[in-house]
């Protein structure tokens, strides 16, 4: 008796709590996207003739394989996806996608451990840009390009780029966003979210291109082009040279990272509203715009002042390394055109904040973004006035929204959670003997997905790869909880989730 029971209390648990075979379905169309990426790449491996035809071959033939699987197992899925669903498929299929992108770093090099192939992967489809190889100017085109492609997609988000280009694939598209979105306030340009979401792509799509030209008006070949502007656009920091940027000793090409890195940092929402409706003047009435304006600016203005007195950098190269270095901190880009760690280490202080702060919400950057600072200084702001006048009631307003006292609780366990995260990750670290520095900025490096660090065993123009591999393991980790904004996955932890209602 007490057997059966238990017995109905699993069935019930797997039939009820998840519909397992609309999420395999979807699952298995985006496995085949994924194919069908890698199909790019295997073009290009075949144009130059390089040896990575074959791995890529074999990946694509797995990856259809599998995608087919979970279609027959979802071949009679219903149509209705719940938030419980959206909330599980979205964190999956950012597993999976890793998963399954590993398989040409794998094939094309067998020496690799599957711990540096999926850090690499996880690094690049956060658009974190940590990482593990000394000298990616080694690998093959393809694979190159792979790395490459894996942040361009990530950067606005995996399931938002399929609702962009094939919204029937997905259903109950509304929820995914919500559960994959950046920012404690989500916008739709459009009453319909698959139209939003081809507008946000197009802009994304036309400052890649620019991007693109741009570098190669710059003297970069197209391939080396191609890349940047992916890895620049997708503010993600993979190059095709150990070097980075700083490979090409070119001050234009500096100005134009700078420049794309920065424009991705912004709402793609307001970018959309400034070039295509030609309302520029919506960019400046926006709250976390001027935020993100004035403190990029005054960031550079400090560190330009303290490169100029005690490195004693000339005006426009200070102004230069300290831009470049601002923006890709800020927008958690993670390329470099300086070696930031022979820099004064107040300037380090400067770049951490950088790193926590993030871009604009809505855009390709990571760190806890723009917005959420606006929100705290406005939180702030009314704790001052509470004090003075207790009985006063004080909304909070952002560019004339009331923002709900339901979001304010949020933003509170939002940074809460954020700053337990990393302190319990980098006390780990520390614990296991990691270097002091190394464990904080690693840390914050992962949670925000900027990539560079700042320490001496390992800097900002350094490869992870001498971390040992349980860490790689907790940064791989913190890559997908801090490009999903921590709940969407740590929900999954939690018995609420998988009890019924």
């Amino acid at each position: 008796m007490n057997s059966d029971i238990r017995r109905n209390d699993v069935s019930f648990f797997f039939k009820e709590m998840l519909n397992y075979k609309i999420i395999s379905k979807i699952i298995g169309s985006l496995l085949w996207l994924e194919a069908t990426l890698m199909m790019y790449c295997l073009f290009v491996a075949i144009g130059y003739d390089g040896h990575d035809v074959w791995p890529f071959v074999w990946s694509i033939l797995i990856t259809v394989g599998a995608g087919g699987l979970f279609r027959l197992y979802g071949i009679k899925a219903p149509a209705s996806l719940g938030r419980r669903e959206a909330y599980f498929v979205v964190t999956i299929v950012w597993v999976l996608y890793s998963l399954f992108g590993t398989l040409p770093f794998l094939f094309d090099n067998p020496s690799m451990t599957f711990t540096d192939a999926f850090f690499e992967t996880m690094s690049g489809f956060t658009t974190t840009g940590a990482t593990i190889l000394d000298h990616p100017e080694y690998l093959p085109h393809g694979v190159m390009l792979w790395r490459s492609l894996t942040q361009w997609i990530g950067g606005l988000g995996i399931v938002f780029f399929t609702i962009a280009i094939l919204p029937s694939m997905v259903g109950g598209s509304v929820k995914i966003f919500a559960a994959e979105a950046t920012g404690p306030i989500k916008s739709k340009l459009q009453p319909r979210l698959s139209t939003s979401a081809k507008w946000i792509w197009s802009i994304y799509l036309i400052l890649t291109v620019a991007c693109v030209i741009s570098y190669c008006l710059c003297g970069m070949s197209l391939f080396d082009a191609v890349n940047y502007a992916m890895t620049s656009t997708a503010t993600g920091g993979f190059g095709t040279s150990g070097a980075s940027i700083e490979a090409f000793k070119s001050p234009a090409q500096d100005y134009v990272c700078t420049v794309f890195c920065f424009l991705s940092g912004v709402n793609f929402t307001l970018l959309y509203m400034a070039v295509a409706k030609l309302k520029i003047r919506k960019l400046f009435q926006s709250a976390e715009f001027k935020f993100y304006l004035f403190t990029t600016l005054g960031f550079t203005l400090f560190i330009m002042l303290e490169l100029i007195a005690r490195n004693h950098y000339d005006v426009e190269h200070a102004f230069r390394s300290a831009a470049f270095q601002v923006v890709s901190f800020m927008t958690t880009t993670g390329l470099y055109n300086d070696d930031a760690s022979t820099w004064p280490h107040v300037t380090w202080v400067v770049l951490a904040l950088c790193m926590f702060l993030g871009g604009c919400s809505g855009s390709t950057s990571g760190g806890i973004k723009s917005i959420r600072g606006v929100m705290v200084l406005k939180v702030i702001r009314n704790e001052f006035t509470q004090i003075l006048h207790p009985n006063a009631v004080l909304p909070m307003k952002i560019d004339g929204v009331n923002v709900s006292q339901s979001k304010r609780v949020t933003l509170l366990a939002f940074i809460g959670l954020y700053l337990t995260l990393a302190l319990v990750c980098a006390f780990i670290m520390i614990a296991a003997g990691v270097d002091n520095t190394n464990a904080i900025t690693i840390t914050l490096s992962s949670l925000g997905n900027v990539g560079p660090t700042l320490g001496i065993e390992i800097g900002p123009t350094m490869s992870w790869a001498i971390l040992p591999q349980w860490v790689k393991w907790i940064c791989s980790f913190l890559m997908l909880v801090g490009r999903l904004e921590l709940f969407t996955v740590l929900v999954l932890f939690t018995p609420a989730f998988w009890k019924e209602n």
